[in-house]
C-alpha cells in the first residue's frame, strides 16, 4: 500500500473537509471573530484531520503490508485467512469475512469433488476385479479346447491388459498409499512379465534378450511389473512388419543408481512426437495408424515413476528402435537385513 493510493482514495474525503473548513472560516469573519482566533480554529482543524489521516494510513498500510507478506510466503494460498489477524477498521474486517467464507465454501466444495473421486475410484477398482473373473473362466475354457487356446489367450490377454490399465489410472494419482518401496529383483520382475505375455510373443515369433537383470532395485515391485509390461505392450503393438520383433532387455549399476534398459526394434517414433509421448491421451502418428491406441499407457508409466520417484526417458530411430530408460536412485540409509 502506497501514500500515494492512500491519498488518492481519500481525496473526495479532503475535498469535503477542505469545503466545510473554508465555510467555517467564512461563517467567523462573518461573526467579526478575530483574526488570530479563526487562524487558530483552521490550524486545529487541518493538524487533527492530517493526524487522524496518518493514524487511518499506518493501521491499513500495516495490515495490508501482512496480507501481500504472508500471500507471498505461502505455498498454498487459499490458507491465507489463517494467516490474517484482526485489521481494526470496518472494511478490512468484511474482507477478512469474506476471504473466511470463500475458503469455507471452497473446502466444502474440495471435499465433495474428494468423495466423489474417492467413490469412482473404488467402484473402478471393485468393476475390475469383477471383470476378472469372466476372465479367468474364459482362459479355463481355452485350456479346455487347444485348437483355439493360442488366438483366443493372446484377446484373452489384450482384454486383461486394457483392464489393467483402468485400475492402474484410477489409483495413479494416490499411488503413494497403494505401494511398498522395497528391494526388488530386476529378473524376477520381468521373469513375470515375460511369462503373462508369452502367448503373444510366440505369435508373433519375437525374440528375447536379457542382460545384467541379476541385480535388485529400490521400488514396489507390482508397480514396477505394470510398468515392464506396458513397456512390452508397446513393443508388441508397434512392431515391424519387415522384421521379427527382438527386445532387449539390460541393467547396469553404479555407486549411486541403476539404470534398465528396454530396446525393441520396431518402427519407432517420429522426432517431431517424441517430446509428447508422456503427455495423457497423446498418440502420435503411430498411433493415428493404431485405432487400438489410447495414448494412455506411457502416460500412466511416468507418472507412476515420478510418484515412486525414477526417471524415465525414451529415445527411439525412427524405423529403427525405440529404448526406454528407467533410473532407480539408490538410498543409502536402506540397509536390509
Amino acid at each position: 500500500m502506497t501514500i500515494s493510493g492512500f491519498i488518492k482514495d481519500r481525496i473526495i474525503g479532503t475535498v469535503i473537509r477542505v469545503v466545510a473548513l473554508a465555510i467555517v472560516i467564512i461563517f467567523l469573519a462573518a461573526f467579526k471573530v478575530a483574526g488570530q482566533a479563526i487562524l487558530a480554529v483552521a490550524i486545529v482543524c487541518v493538524l487533527a484531520c492530517a493526524a487522524f489521516e496518518m493514524w487511518e494510513y499506518n493501521r491499513r498500510k500495516r495490515f495490508y503490508d501482512r496480507l501481500k507478506k504472508s500471500l507471498a510466503e505461502l505455498d498454498r494460498k487459499y490458507l491465507i485467512t489463517e494467516m490474517l489477524e484482526n485489521p481494526g477498521f470496518m472494511d478490512g474486517d468484511m474482507l477478512v469475512e469474506t476471504l473466511a467464507e470463500c475458503d469455507k465454501s471452497m473446502a466444502e466444495n474440495v471435499a465433495e469433488y474428494r468423495r466423489q473421486n474417492r467413490e469412482f475410484r473404488e467402484y473402478i477398482e471393485l468393476w475390475v476385479h469383477e471383470a476378472k473373473l469372466p476372465l479367468a473362466s474364459m482362459r479355463l475354457m481355452c485350456h479346455q479346447s487347444p485348437e483355439i487356446e493360442n488366438k483366443m489367450a493372446v484377446q484373452l490377454g489384450r482384454i486383461d491388459d486394457y483392464i489393467e490399465n483402468v485400475l492402474y489410472y484410477a489409483r495413479s494419482e494416490n499411488a503413494e498409499r497403494d505401494y511398498v518401496i522395497k528391494e526388488t529383483s530386476l529378473k524376477k520382475t520381468f521373469g513375470s512379465v515375460a511369462v503373462k505375455n508369452r502367448e503373444a510373443l510366440q505369435m508373433i515369433g519375437a525374440g528375447l534378450e536379457t542382460n545384467g537383470l541379476e541385480i535388485s532395485v529400490l521400488t514396489d515391485g507390482k508397480w514396477l511389473e505394470f510398468i515392464i509390461g506396458q513397456l512390452m505392450a508397446n513393443s508388441i503393438k508397434y512392431r515391424s512388419e519387415e522384421r521379427p520383433l527382438a527386445i532387449n532387455v539390460y541393467a547396469e549399476e553404479s555407486d549411486k543408481q541403476a539404470t534398465l534398459r528396454f530396446r525393441d526394434n520396431g518402427i519407432g517414433i517420429p522426432a517431431t512426437d517424441l517430446p509428447y509421448v508422456f503427455e495423457k491421451s497423446f498418440t502420435g502418428a503411430n498411433g493415428r495408424k493404431d485405432s487400438k491406441s489410447t495414448g494412455m499407457g506411457l502416460y500412466i508409466v511416468k507418472n507412476l515413476c515420478e510418484r515412486l520417484g525414477h526417471g524415465i526417458t525414451i529415445a527411439s530411430g525412427p524405423g529403427e528402435y525405440t529404448e526406454v530408460t528407467l533410473t532407480f536412485s539408490k538410498n543409502d540409509f536402506y540397509n536390509p537385513q
